[in-house]
């Protein structure tokens, strides 16, 4: 017998595919760590404005009491009904003798009007002990002789440890001294050299004033005295030094006529200059 032909009945569909509920609850998540960050951050920040309002009204506070100190010193404060003056001025001594107290003959109480700005005694102090420190410095330079092995036009000089150099007001380049100010100085230098019996040229020591845009001026000059003695070399020495007139930015140097006969032992060879 022949049974009716009938199809299978369908399965009902879900209405929410996996992939949609995992998309869901992922979102949710971000959602939900985004807000829990977003809350931290934001009490952080009312933390930190509730700090500064209270910075804020402690100093709008010292402010007032400060303005009722400077009213209570007038007339027209301590006739004023409003503020207990008294009251307010023995609390700002006591804060004074908390503080150290004020010296003897000196107001206790200071008040910065507008916008002047009152340096700390400390600070002052300081800064006018540098600045008398360093006007007290003397102007002086004093090099000691640099050896060069090739004669030279102007002899080259080097910085010492004993030796006093001022760079805020002499400068030194190529062998050359530049004072920064105008004045009386005295300049000096000397030079120690080999001499020998059979050298018949002097053997001359020359102070020059540098003048870039002419001939250099001759300041001072020194002569040897020949040596006698048979040995190879014979060991003098010259000095000399003046007083001149420079002027701001002038130079001098020194030179003499054979510098490969220059003795540069220790205290020998010098060159120097001071303000007087």
């Amino acid at each position: 017998m022949n049974e009716p032909y009938s199809p299978a009945t369908p399965r009902p569909i879900s209405s929410t595919s996996p992939s949609t509920m995992k998309m869901f609850m992922g979102f949710l998540a971000v959602f939900i760590v985004a807000q829990t960050i977003g809350t931290v951050l934001f009490c952080l920040y009312l933390h930190m404005k509730m700090d500064k309002m209270e910075e804020v009204l402690s100093l709008n506070e010292d402010y007032i009491f400060l303005r009722k100190v400077q009213k209570c010193q007038t007339a027209e404060g301590q006739k004023s009904t409003l503020l207990d003056c008294e009251k307010i001025l023995k609390g700002f001594q006591d804060l004074q003798c908390k503080d150290g107290g004020a010296s003897k003959g000196q107001p206790k109480f200071e008040m910065q009007r507008g916008h002047e700005h009152h340096e700390h005694p400390h600070l002052m102090h300081k800064n006018e002990t540098s600045v008398a420190a360093e006007k007290r410095r003397p102007i002086a330079a004093h090099l000691a002789g640099q050896k060069n092995s090739k004669a030279v036009s102007v002899l080259e000089w080097k910085t010492t440890m004993y030796g006093p150099m001022n760079n805020n007001s002499i400068s030194y380049q190529d062998g050359k001294l530049k004072v920064k100010e105008a004045g009386l100085y005295y300049i000096y230098s000397q030079v120690s050299f080999c001499t020998k019996a059979a050298t018949s040229a002097p053997f001359t020591l020359y102070i020059y004033l540098y003048l870039p845009m002419e001939e250099d001026r001759l300041l001072l000059k020194g002569l040897d005295t020949h040596s006698t003695s048979t040995s190879l070399c014979d060991l003098q020495s010259i000095r000399e030094g003046g007083v001149f007139k420079l002027r701001e930015g002038d130079m001098v140097f020194v030179n003499v006529t054979d510098s490969t006969r220059v003795n540069y032992s220790h205290g020998s060879t010098y060159f120097g200059i001071f303000k007087l």
